[in-house]
Order: C-alpha cells, then structure tokens, then sequence
C-alpha cells in the first residue's frame, strides 16, 4: 500500500494557455466500413452509429460537461476549475481526431436473462492504437448523459492513442426505458465486462486491434465503485484478461456506509442519491420493498417522472427534491434501521459493496478520493485502505475541493499517469 500526496504537484503541472502546432504530420485516416465488420458475426459489437469528431482548442460539441463548482479558494484553480481543466487537457495536443462508434452488445438483466444494451467505443485516429481504456462512468440522470449519446469527457484520453470502451448501464441507452438498478455491483460489472469481450474481437477485425494486449480500467464515483468489482471479475472470472492498472476515483466503495452516513448524519448532501438507492436495490436484489413506505410522498410520486423518465440531470433532479435534509426525503420509517424493510434494504447495500467481498486486488491501482468530497463521503476511502493493506494501490487522498470539481483532477491527474506508464 501506498500513500501519497497530489501527484501532480511533483509533475510540475501548471495552468497554461492552449496554442495551435503548426507543421503537425498526421497520416492518412483509415475509414472503416464498420457496420459490415460487425456483421461477420452475431456475438461481435452491432454498430448503430458512426460519425468522426475532430476537436483543437474547444471540447468536441457533444460533450457533456458537469456542473462544477468555480470558487476555488485554497485550492489550485488549475487543477478543479472546468476552463482551466480543458485548458490543461488539450494544451500542446494540436489538432485530435477521434472516431465515435456507438452500438449495442449482449449481456444478462437483473434476471439473469439475455438483454441488449448499448455503448460507445473511441478510437483515436491518425496515430496507433496503444491499448484498450474500459470506463465505467460516474452517476448520471438524463439519458443525453448516457455515453452513447454524447463524448464522454473522459473520451479526451483517447486522443493519446487509446480506445476507449463506454458501455451505458441498464437503464440508459437502448434501455432507457428501464429502472436503472443502482450500485448493484455485480450485475454492472457484468454488464462492463461484456461489452469489452465484444469490442475487444471486433476491434481487431475493424483493424485497430491495440499493440499491447493488457488493459487499463478507469471509473470516478459510481463508476470508482464499478470499476473495482469490474477488477474483480476480471480476476476472479476471465484471468485470461491481463489489467495494466485500474484509476478509481471518489468511489462508494462501501454502499452500506454510504448510505447510512446520510441517515445518521442527518444529511444527504447529494439527495439524488437516497431514492436511487433504495430503488436500485429494490430492483437489483428483489427486496420487495414498499418503496412508497420509506420514500416521502412528494418525492416518491414523482419518482417516474422526475428519475426514471431520465430527463433530466441529477442536478436537476435534486433541484426538484430541494432539499439535503435526510427526514425529507426518507419517511419516519425509512429511517428507522429496527424496520424490517430498512433491514432488507442494508442487507442489500452490504452484498452490492465491494469491500465486503473477500479479495485483494492483483493488478495496480490508483486511487483518488477528496476529504472534502460531499457526495461520496471519504470514510469511503479510510475504509478502502484499511481493508486493502497489502495490495498494490497507490492512494492519493487530500483535501481537493468537492466532489465534481475532483473528478476533474481526477481525469487530468489519470492523463499525467498515463503519459509517465512505462510499457
């Protein structure tokens, strides 16, 4: 185990003014017909959509940008501001081409039976592949958040010759019209697995196959939380897939805490949080919980509409709830841990929680957590290094601002990462 400072104050990282190359060599794009690649066999990645994204000084248009937080005081602005941070990414990188293939693959549902869902690969063009990123995303609401419908702003990445796999979790995509099961760790990290097992051949057959055969994983919040039992599937299940090193970021690695953190607190500084939990193991884990019972009238009748209609944002939709106060948003009785059904629920909680399996990560991983973070609290983090002792985790903890305004770090301080790897 080890712990360490912000790493990008060693890098020497500075906030500087993005500047067009001039005289850059880019060679010949390769145009793919990748819908029929994807025809020559059923169990391949089914193309839907393919456009090609060229970006320079400004993000690509179709990339979502969350809600950040701009004061920054005692912070590096640098590090958290949204201007600052494209300012950093694209900075020296001259003009990028990336292809966005969207398109669906095969997995199982909260059943167990077969369902289609849908995802988005991004391989960098005018340059090499050099290996494979499978990300798992962060905690979203709208489906034009969902990674098939928009460029992901981890996608940036994928300029420094990765490809980059974005698989949408039940719920967003071409299953937008189903309840978004939650945190529920091994189902999800099924679902992420297997969109890799179908890229990774048709990826190959598109002629883009990656140079080295090891992969990285990436996830920062929900997709922090994912991209550990992601791991740990991989290494418990598919040994055959060899992980170069995984980047979790700000993750509820432990659900149970998590939640319970909110109720004993009193307060639920990310309230999205609280109804799309008790709903997403309701789902996930078949608990049979009167949800109407626990939730507070006024939110749980605009459930449908307001979270599971995925129009809207999770910060439009904590927006409409208005409130952080815990015994606002959960009845008297979803309060109560002496209830039956809290009981069901925290039982749930604690077998979706990837601390509470019993294994040690094998592959490396860097992992980022704020003590400031007001969304996923950092008790998180304690409990992470202190069940993870003997395992090749390099931890960066500090007081880094807010939850968002990380998450930010969090992708630069990956890309700093990645340009000092050694093959």
């Amino acid at each position: 185990m080890q712990i360490v400072g912000d790493s990008l104050a060693s890098l020497g990282m500075t906030c500087v003014v993005v500047v067009a190359l001039s005289g850059c060599r880019f060679r010949e794009v390769k145009y793919v017909d990748f819908a029929k690649v994807s025809a020559q066999d059923a169990g391949w990645f089914q193309v839907s959509e393919v456009k090609t994204t060229e970006y320079e000084e400004e993000l690509p248009e179709d990339c979502y940008v969350p809600e950040v937080d701009e004061e920054t005081e005692g912070l590096k602005a640098s590090y958290t501001t949204m201007p600052a941070f494209i300012s950093n990414m694209l900075a020296y990188s001259g003009r990028n081409s990336v292809q966005e293939v969207a398109g669906t693959y095969k997995s199982t549902d909260e059943n167990g039976k077969a369902i289609t869902l849908s995802g988005k690969v991004l391989i960098p063009l005018n340059k090499p592949v050099k290996r494979i990123i499978l990300v798992s995303h962060y905690t979203i609401g709208s489906d034009a958040e969902a990674p098939s419908n928009c460029f992901p702003l981890e996608g940036l990445l994928c300029s420094m010759g990765y490809a980059m796999i974005f698989p949408d979790y039940i719920g967003y995509g071409v299953t937008k019209n189903k309840i978004h099961p939650y945190l529920a760790m091994e189902l999800t990290a099924k679902n992420v697995v297997d969109m890799f097992m179908a890229v990774k051949p048709w990826l190959a057959a598109s002629g883009y196959k990656p140079e080295k055969e090891d992969i990285y994983l990436m996830g920062y919040s929900q997709g922090g939380a994912t991209t550990m039992a992601v791991q740990w599937l991989l290494e418990t299940e598919h040994e055959e897939v060899k992980i170069k090193r995984n980047f979790a970021g700000g993750g509820p690695y432990d659900v149970e805490a998590t939640y319970d953190s909110y109720v004993t607190s009193g307060v639920a500084s990310y309230p999205v949080a609280v109804p799309l939990v008790l709903q997403g193991m309701n789902v996930a884990d078949k608990c049979g919980i009167n949800l109407s019972k626990m939730i507070q009238p006024r939110i749980y009748d605009n459930m449908d509409s307001w979270v599971n209609s995925k129009l809207y944002t999770t910060a439009q939709i904590n927006k409409f709830i208005g409130t952080k106060k815990t015994d606002e948003i959960l009845t008297p009785e979803g309060m109560d841990r002496s209830s039956s059904e809290v009981a069901l629920l925290y039982k749930a909680m604690k077998r979706n929680s990837i601390l509470n399996v019993v294994w040690e990560p094998e592959a490396p991983v860097y992992m980022l957590h704020s003590m400031d973070d007001e969304t996923v609290p950092f008790l998180n983090a304690q409990l992470a290094s202190s069940v993870w002792v003997d395992s090749n985790i390099q931890y960066n903890f500090g007081n880094y601002g807010k939850h968002t305004n990380t998450a930010l770090r969090f992708i630069f301080c990956v890309k700093e990462l990645l340009q000092n790897e050694k093959d």
